[in-house]
């Protein structure tokens, strides 16, 4: 390439459609328009039978509604609904389900909106990046737009958080409090977020809330309003920091769960008490307590650290030492649940996203805004989370049978 090469960029205002998608376009609108008469053609059948005080049909068809487009990810699509009579008293009305009466715009957009969002798009940048991607000819989709859909997530994620939870039984919950780096409008900085697994292993947000810091009052609110909402039985195992109130709110809660501190934050804290110069080889003798095999290497691996930084860094040693029984409590579990229950990296996984986005929120940004930002977020991640590995364990957890080193204690005895 020569030196004096310049490569153009297109920019939104040189998009044009190319012959490729208007095919797609035309095929689109054309098997949209089938289905829909398939569908207005069934709901008839379904009234076939019944006739008005003249002896005629009296569900029929009516002519059309207002042609509409519908914003999708190959650009608009055009279609028609055909419109149904009731001749009789006007109680039979035909709802279509592949086309809601009030749809603009694709379920794949409307995924893509809070994402754009999300991963720092500004609101005034919107329609610059629609633009972009859908075309120059996209309408309803200004800086307006994200406006109305963030007043849309607030309340989606207000009704979320009214659920009923009677039906639910989750195994394992990871909890933790996450900070922005954006100021917030109040003094409640810390949203407070639970992760649960289901008895079929499937992982779930179970609660977002704000709560001040990480406080046992804002942690037992959570706690008591999961079980008002129907969340009797509490988890087997709760995974979370060992700074946090949870703890004492979950004793007083669902006091029959058992702990297990997450090995991310507390490496993170032992670490930070040692000389950067010992960091790394400190790091790789706490991997060797946490990835052994056995209860009783990781004991003894313990033990090593113990003694080997004791002398001399003996707050480190301290910080390590005082969560000794949480930090080994998987060794009871499946050990194909070990990679899962060791570390709270559901929650830190998905939040790095979300950090991201409130760092680049200029001025200050407001309470609902950011649940609203989180509740989404995990909305669309939690697509994405994977089922955990050995899922036919939770069921004998729940039946209460025992695990000693990752093996029911039936098959180890054996």
């Amino acid at each position: 390439m020569e030196e004096n090469t310049v490569i153009a960029f297109r920019r939104p205002t040189d998009f044009q459609e190319d012959p490729l998608t208007e095919v797609l376009q035309a095929g689109a609108h054309k098997l949209l328009a089938q289905a829909i008469e398939a569908e207005v053609a069934s709901f008839l059948e379904a009234y076939a039978a019944l006739v008005d005080d003249a002896g005629r049909r009296r569900v029929v068809r009516n002519g059309y509604l207002p042609e509409r487009a519908i914003q999708t990810g190959i650009g608009p699509v055009s279609v028609r609904q055909p419109r149904v009579r009731d001749r009789g008293d006007g109680a039979i009305r035909f709802t279509s389900a592949i086309l809601p009466r009030y749809l603009r715009r694709t379920k794949s957009l409307e995924d893509l909106l809070p994402w754009l969002y999300l991963k720092g798009i500004s609101t005034g940048d919107f329609s610059e990046a629609l633009a972009a991607l859908l075309g120059t000819q996209a309408p309803g989709l200004s800086a307006s737009t994200i406006t109305r859909l963030k007043e849309v997530w607030q309340d989606e994620m207000e009704r979320w958080q009214r659920r009923d939870l009677t039906a639910k039984r989750y195994v394992y919950f990871w909890v933790d409090g996450i900070y922005f780096g954006a100021r917030m409008e109040e003094e409640k900085q810390c949203i407070l977020v639970v992760i649960g697994a289901t008895d079929t292993g499937r992982k779930e947000l179970i609660a977002i809330t704000d709560g001040y810091r990480e406080s046992e009052r804002s942690w037992l609110e959570v706690l008591l309003d999961l079980k008002r909402r129907g969340l009797e039985m509490g988890p087997e195992l709760a995974v979370g920091d060992g700074a946090l109130g949870f703890w004492k709110a979950l004793r007083q809660v669902y006091g029959i769960a058992r702990e297990q501190r997450c090995w991310v934050h507390k490496t993170g804290n032992v670490l930070n008490k040692l000389p950067k110069g010992l960091q790394k080889k400190a790091k790789s003798h706490l991997q060797e307590i946490w990835m052994a095999e056995t209860r009783k290497q990781a004991e003894n691996a313990f033990d090593f650290f113990l003694e080997a930084y004791g002398p001399k860094y003996d707050k480190a040693t301290a910080c390590l030492a005082k969560d000794r029984d949480a930090l080994l409590t998987f060794y009871d579990f499946p050990a194909e649940h070990w990679k899962h229950v060791r570390t709270t990296n559901p929650i830190e996984s998905t939040f790095a996203t979300v950090r991201l986005r409130t760092y680049r929120t200029k001025g200050c940004l407001s309470r609902k805004t950011a649940m609203s930002m989180v509740f989404k977020l995990c909305q669309s991640a939690q697509k994405k989370w994977r089922k955990l590995n050995g899922s036919n364990h939770l069921a004998e957890i729940i039946r209460g049978l025992k695990f000693v080193d990752g093996e029911r204690q039936d098959r180890a005895a054996a």
